[in-house]
C-alpha cells in the first residue's frame, strides 16, 4: 500500500517536472530577438531550479566572451558582480568546465581555484553548459536555491536537459538575427542607390518594390504594392527625338517578353508638369523552369548631366571670351611695335610693352582662378590656418588694392579686443581683395568702402561694404554661383569671368565660416560679411570625453545622424565624412529619425530642409537639447527667411547645396567645437541647490559638506538629472542617457536606483528636497 503511494507520488513529482521543463522550453522558443531569448534562457533557469539569481554568458565562434545576461540580481549586485577585477577570468575558468559543476559553498570552490577575491557572497552553486553535441554555445550559471536547500542531482539533469534545448533556441535566434542584418543591409543598399530601382511581379503586374530614388523620379510616389498599370497611365514617355514611345515598346513590357533592355535613353513627362531625361534598364528574372516571375527596371536620372553639358558650353564659351581679349590686345601692340616702318618713340615702346604685360597678367589671374576654383570643387583646396591678427591683414589686402591703381578710399574700423585668430593669410588677403575690387567694379571710381571687424559669438565677422548699384533680392541667392553675372537694366556691361565671389565663398568656407552678402535693393549699396571661426576648428576630430563614455561610441570617431531624401546626396555625405574620420549613419526616411536618435545617439545632427512628407524644421523640435546635439541644415534654397527659421529654432549652421567637402567638415567641426564649449562651460562651474553640491569635473557629491559615495551608475543618473534640472525626465529618457539604449535596463532597476540616491543624499520620497517623482511619468530634480 505504501509503495503504491511512493509511486504516485514518485509519477506526479516527475509529472510536475517534465510539465515546468516543457513550459520552459516553449517559453524561450516563442520569440526570435536575440536578447529576448537570453533573458528568458536566464529567467526560465532560474525559476526551474527555485534558485534566487541565475546568470548566462555566451560565446562566438572563436570561443570569446559575447554576452552576459543577469536574473534575480538588484542593480548594485550586477554593479558589484562587474566590479570583480578577475571576472573575465572567472568566466572562462567557468565557461570551461566540461562537465556541471554542482557545490554548497561557491565561494570556497572558487578560492581553491585561484580567485581568492571574489566578494560577492554565494553560497550554493549550479552551472551548465548551453550546448547539444559539439556544439557549444555559452554556459548557464544558478546560485542560491530558495529556502536555503542544496541543489540536487534531480536540479543538475533537469538544467542539463534545459541548456540543450536553450542552445538550439540561441541558435535560431542568432540565425534569424544574422537574416534580418542581411535583409536589412540589401534593403539600405537598394533603398540608399543612386540610381532608381522598381521590381514589378510579372503575374499581378503589381511593383512590389521601389526605392527612394525611383520615388523621387517619379515626383514623389510613395508605397508598396502599388498597380503597375495605373501607374504608368499617370506619365507619358518621349524618345529623344521627341515621338512618343508606344506602351508596347516601354522597357518593362519588353522584359516581359523576355528581352534584356539596356541603356534605354527617354523623357519622362511626370503628372506635376516637370519632366526628367532617364536611361533606362529592365532585365527580366526567371524561375528555375524558365517562367519569368519578375522584371528588374532601373532608372536613373541623367538631368544632371544634360545641365552639366550646358556649364560645360558656358565655361568653354567664356573662357574663349576671357582669353581672346587679352590675346587680341597682346598680338595687336607686339605686331604694331615689329611692323613699324620707323623706330618707334621709347615712351610708345614702353606703353606697348605695359598692355603686353597687363594682359599678360590677366591671363595670369584668370588661370589662377579656374585652378582655384576647380580645387574648391574637388574639395582639395588647401588652406594652412595660423594665428595672425586679421587686423593686419585688413590693412594688407586695403594697400595691395590701393596700390593696384584703384582710386576708391578704403576706411578700416577693427574692434580693439580681436585676439589673433587662426587663418590663412594668403587665402583671406585673396577674399578681401576679390571682395575690394567687386566693390570698385559696382560703385562710382571716387566712392568709399568701408571693412568692420567684430567679434560675433565664436567667430570674428568682417564686413566690406560700398555705395554702388545695390543688388536686387532676386539676384542675391545667385551671387556666390560660378560665372554668376549680375544684370542690370542701365549702366555699362561689368566685365569679369564671374569667378571671384565663388572663390571668396569656398575659401571662407574652407575655414569653417560662412559669407554672404545684403542690400536693400538697387542703388542703396551691397554689404558683403564673411565670418572666421575665433578658435582652432581645423584640427582633426576626436572623440570628447562624453563621447568615449557613450554606449556605441567608437575609439576617436564622433558620431553624424544625416537625413536627406536625395539618395545621392547622402553617398556624397557619407563617403566625405568617413574620410574626415566620423562615424556617419545616414537615412532617406524620416520616419526613422526618432529610433535613430535614440539608437545611435549622435553628436551632431544634418537635416535636410524638405523632406517627404515633413520638413526639417518638424525634425529638429523632435530633438530634447540642440545645444547638446547640434544641428546643420542642407537644402537647395538659399532664401533669407530660411535661414532666420532655422537659427530661431536652434540650429548651429545652415549649409545651401551645393557644398564642397571642405566646407562640409569645416562647417561640422566648428559646431561641434561650439558644442564642447557649451559643456565645458556646463561642467566648469559646479552644480548647487539647496545643501547639495555636485562637481562634474572631480566627479564628486558633497551634501552639506558632507562627501557622499556613489557609484559610477548612480552618479550618471543624479548628473542627468541636474543638467535638466527643473524638467521632468521620463523613465525611457532617463533609461536611455543612463544605461544606453541596447541595455535591458526596466523601470523597477531605475526605481531601485532612485530609491538608493534619494537615501545616500538622505531624500525623503514624500517630502523629498532634491529628487520628485512625477507619478506615470518619470523624475525631476528641483531647479537652483
Amino acid at each position: 500500500m505504501q509503495d503504491g503511494e511512493d509511486l504516485r507520488s514518485e509519477n506526479e513529482r516527475l509529472r510536475s517536472r517534465i510539465s515546468r521543463l516543457t513550459e520552459a522550453i516553449l517559453r524561450i522558443s516563442q520569440h526570435l530577438e536575440l536578447e529576448t531569448v537570453l533573458q528568458d534562457v536566464a529567467d526560465s533557469a532560474r525559476s526551474l531550479t527555485e534558485a534566487r539569481y541565475a546568470a548566462i554568458t555566451t560565446i562566438n565562434d572563436s570561443g570569446d566572451l559575447q554576452d552576459l545576461v543577469f536574473s534575480g540580481l538588484t542593480s548594485e549586485g550586477i554593479e558589484q558582480t562587474l566590479a570583480f577585477s578577475d571576472g573575465p577570468a572567472l568566466l572562462q575558468y567557468l565557461s570551461g568546465l566540461q562537465k556541471p559543476l554542482r557545490t554548497r559553498d561557491f565561494v570556497a570552490h572558487i578560492k581553491l581555484a585561484g580567485f581568492p577575491d571574489f566578494t560577492p557572497n554565494i553560497g550554493t552553486f549550479l552551472s551548465a553548459q548551453i550546448g547539444e553535441g559539439g556544439n557549444r554555445v555559452g554556459t548557464i550559471f544558478i546560485g542560491e536555491k530558495k529556502h536555503g536547500l542544496d541543489f540536487t542531482l534531480e536540479d543538475e539533469e533537469t538544467l542539463e536537459m534545459f541548456a540543450a534545448q536553450a542552445a538550439t533556441a540561441i541558435t535560431n535566434a542568432r540565425r534569424y538575427g544574422d537574416e534580418q542584418r542581411a535583409k536589412a543591409d540589401q534593403a539600405a543598399l537598394v533603398e540608399t542607390s543612386p540610381v532608381g530601382v522598381m521590381v514589378l511581379d510579372a503575374k499581378t503586374r503589381e511593383l512590389v518594390q521601389f526605392n527612394e530614388e525611383a520615388r523621387r523620379i517619379g515626383g514623389g510616389v510613395r508605397g508598396q504594392g502599388r498597380d503597375y498599370d495605373h501607374g504608368l497611365s499617370l506619365f507619358a514617355f518621349r524618345r529623344m527625338d521627341g515621338r512618343e514611345i508606344p506602351r508596347a515598346e516601354m522597357p518593362v513590357e519588353r522584359a516581359l517578353s523576355g528581352e534584356t533592355v539596356r541603356a534605354e535613353e527617354m523623357v519622362i513627362h511626370r503628372p506635376d508638369g516637370e519632366t526628367v531625361t532617364a536611361l533606362v534598364n529592365a532585365t527580366p528574372i526567371r524561375s528555375e523552369d524558365g517562367e519569368i516571375v519578375s522584371v528588374v527596371s532601373t532608372v536613373q536620372d541623367i538631368t544632371p548631366l544634360e545641365e552639366l553639358e550646358r556649364l560645360r558650353a558656358e565655361f568653354l564659351g567664356m573662357v574663349s571670351h576671357e582669353l581672346r581679349t587679352p590675346l587680341t590686345s597682346i598680338k595687336g601692340s607686339a605686331a604694331t611695335a615689329r611692323s613699324a616702318s620707323v623706330p618707334l618713340d621709347p615712351a610708345e615702346t614702353r606703353q606697348f610693352f605695359r598692355i603686353i604685360e597687363e594682359q599678360a597678367d590677366h591671363m595670369r589671374d584668370l588661370i589662377n582662378n579656374l585652378l582655384d576654383l576647380a580645387r574648391i570643387e574637388a574639395g582639395t583646396l588647401s588652406v594652412a590656418p595660423e594665428l595672425t591678427d586679421i587686423g593686419d591683414v585688413i590693412h594688407g589686402a586695403r594697400d595691395a588694392f590701393l596700390g593696384s591703381g584703384y582710386r576708391n578710399s578704403v576706411a578700416v574700423s577693427v574692434a580693439p579686443d580681436l585676439r589673433r585668430i587662426p587663418l590663412d593669410r594668403q587665402r583671406v588677403s585673396q577674399v578681401l581683395y576679390n571682395l575690394f575690387t567687386n566693390a570698385s567694379k559696382y560703385s562710382r571710381e571716387w566712392s568709399a568702402i568701408r571693412v568692420t571687424a567684430s567679434l560675433q559669438d565664436l567667430y570674428v565677422a568682417v564686413s566690406v561694404t560700398d555705395e554702388g548699384r545695390g543688388i536686387s533680392a532676386e539676384q542675391l541667392p545667385r551671387l556666390f554661383s560660378k560665372f554668376s553675372r549680375i544684370d542690370f537694366e542701365h549702366g555699362p556691361e561689368i566685365e569679369g569671368a564671374g569667378l571671384g565671389l565663388a572663390i571668396c565663398r569656398g575659401i571662407v568656407e574652407a575655414h569653417g565660416g560662412r559669407i554672404w552678402a545684403e542690400s536693400d535693393g538697387e542703388g542703396k549699396g551691397t554689404r558683403f560679411t564673411f565670418t572666421l571661426p575665433a578658435v582652432d576648428t581645423m584640427a582633426e576630430p576626436s572623440a570628447s570625453p562624453e563621447a568615449a563614455s557613450t554606449p556605441g561610441a567608437s575609439a576617436g570617431w564622433e558620431r553624424v545622424l544625416a537625413v536627406d531624401d536625395d539618395p545621392q546626396v547622402l553617398r556624397y555625405v557619407r563617403n566625405v565624412l568617413s574620410e574626415a574620420g566620423y562615424s556617419v549613419t545616414v537615412t532617406s526616411e524620416p520616419a526613422e529619425f526618432d529610433h535613430l536618435i535614440q539608437a545611435e545617439q549622435p553628436h551632431l545632427v544634418l537635416l535636410n530642409l524638405m523632406l517627404p512628407g515633413t520638413s526639417g524644421f518638424e525634425l529638429i523640435t523632435r530633438i530634447p537639447n540642440v545645444f547638446e546635439v547640434p544641428v546643420i541644415f542642407l537644402s537647395g534654397r538659399g532664401r533669407a527667411q530660411d535661414f532666420a527659421q532655422a537659427f530661431e529654432m536652434g540650429a548651429a549652421d545652415y549649409l545651401v547645396k551645393p557644398f564642397a567637402p571642405t566646407e562640409l567638415v569645416a562647417r561640422i567641426r566648428a559646431a561641434l567645437h561650439k558644442r564642447s564649449v557649451y559643456r565645458q562651460a556646463q561642467a566648469v562651474e559646479p552644480f548647487r541647490i539647496g545643501n547639495l553640491t555636485i562637481n562634474y569635473l572631480e566627479r564628486t557629491v558633497t551634501v552639506a559638506g558632507r562627501p557622499i559615495t556613489l557609484t559610477p551608475t548612480q552618479f550618471k543618473l543624479l548628473a542627468e538629472l541636474s543638467n535638466n534640472a527643473g524638467r521632468v525626465l521620463t523613465h525611457d529618457e532617463l533609461l536611455r542617457s543612463v544605461w544606453g539604449p541596447g541595455h535591458t535596463a526596466d523601470q523597477p532597476l531605475l526605481r531601485s536606483f532612485v530609491k538608493g540616491l534619494r537615501s545616500k543624499l538622505g531624500d525623503n520620497a514624500r517630502d523629498p528636497v532634491y529628487i520628485f517623482t512625477e507619478s506615470g511619468v518619470g523624475y525631476r530634480l528641483a531647479k537652483p
